[in-house]
């Protein structure tokens, strides 16, 4: 046997994703260099590891406890670092987060000046949608979670970060007057959803019920750019967080189209099971959003006061 440390990750990862694609994705590497890897991997054990029917991977028994094994490995290998770092005084050990895709524009500018001033600490973060980061708190396989959308079956407690805005929003083709248009609009324009699943999905279909709109034409998408490609493309109109068009905005590529009831206003929570027994890296973690969070929403976010 001579496999690496890079060999048991990239195979840890196609295990996880059950797809080549995905994981190379993950790991920002090219999919030629994830097979290649997970290839010269394989080769060194006479039990097939993985099966491919059609074009989709499966993992086998003997795959899985494989999987099993080198994790514990990696895990090792990061207790050896993490037991280096403490020795000398810092702060050490992994932090996990899951994000609904939106909060990608939001998580990283609270955990940036953290990560710099602990670089011991490893960060874990998963961007998926809302049912995916609920599924994950609750299977307790990460430590937070950034949700604009408390969960309702979870026992959670949770720390308000900012204030999340949702319009409709629109391509500049066609300028609208700047008073609050009614809900009529919505039945000249085609609207495009998230996937099933999404947080702004849900926010965007209980709108339209309680305001009793009738959607004639409609798209669904799976990530929040794909649907800011799609409206700059003039394919149609969404209500997006305002959190993920501020370039669009000032470059007046897109517009906010006024109309009654509009913005919806939720909040950008961090979430966590509640009696969650937190390791020493999130306490300290939790303890630097309570003391820093205003002013990073301050300096980072104070923009979105404009509108």
């Amino acid at each position: 046997m001579n496999y690496t440390l890079n060999q048991l990750q990239i195979f840890l990862k196609v295990v996880k994703t059950q797809s080549v694609t995905k994981a190379s994705e993950e790991l920002h590497l090219t999919q030629p260099a994830v097979s290649i890897q997970l290839k010269n991997f394989q080769d060194q054990f006479e039990i097939p590891l993985t099966e491919v029917v059609g074009r989709k991977i499966f993992i086998t028994d003997f795959g899985r406890e494989i999987a099993e094994a080198a994790e514990n490995i990696i895990n090792q290998v990061y207790a050896i670092n993490y037991k280096t770092l403490a020795y000398k005084g810092q702060l050490t050990g992994r932090l996990k987060i899951s994000v609904v895709s939106t909060g990608k524009y939001v998580m990283p500018f609270f955990l940036s000046d953290f990560m710099k001033q602990h670089p011991g600490v490893e960060l874990l973060m998963d961007v998926t949608n809302k049912s995916k980061v609920v599924e994950s708190l609750e299977k307790n396989e990460v430590d937070f979670a950034l949700v604009s959308i408390l969960p309702n079956k979870l026992n959670v407690e949770k720390l308000d970060l900012l204030q999340n805005k949702l319009y409709l929003v629109g391509n500049s083709n066609k300028k609208y007057k700047k008073r609050a248009t009614t809900t009529d609009v919505f039945k000249e324009l085609p609207l495009i959803f998230r996937e099933k699943g999404s947080g702004t999905r849900q926010t965007m279909e209980n709108f339209i019920e309680q305001n009793s709109i009738s959607v004639l034409n409609k798209m669904e998408l799976t990530s929040n750019e794909a649907v800011k490609q799609a409206v700059l493309a003039g394919l149609g109109y969404s209500i997006m967080p305002l959190i993920g068009i501020k370039s669009e905005l000032y470059n007046d590529e897109l517009q906010i189209i006024p109309v009654k009831g509009l913005p919806i206003k939720t909040i950008w929570s961090l979430i966590w099971l509640k009696e969650k027994n937190h390791s020493p890296v999130c306490i300290s973690f939790l303890d630097y959003l309570k003391k820093e969070k205003d002013a990073i929403v301050k300096e980072k976010f104070s923009w979105n006061e404009e509108y």
